[in-house]
């Protein structure tokens, strides 16, 4: 049986206005997003911090399909 635990971490996050835009960046993983709000920019910047930390899966992508001689 494979047992997956979660782990939570807190990250630091510095945000800043760009014309109609809040950027929010993280100050200690290079990664950042952005929203038209500091709550969206931070969410963004949440939902990429889970995407960088993800495990890659397996894909079948189409150039890496075996062929037949």
């Amino acid at each position: 049986m494979n047992w997956v635990r979660a782990m939570r971490k807190q990250f630091r996050a510095s945000l800043w206005r760009e014309d109609d835009w809040v950027v929010a960046q993280c100050l200690d993983v290079d990664v950042a997003s952005q929203g038209h709000s500091e709550d969206e920019a931070l969410a963004n910047l949440k939902e990429a911090l889970e995407l960088h930390f993800e495990a890659p899966s397996a894909t079948d992508a189409p150039g890496n399909r075996p062929t037949r001689c």
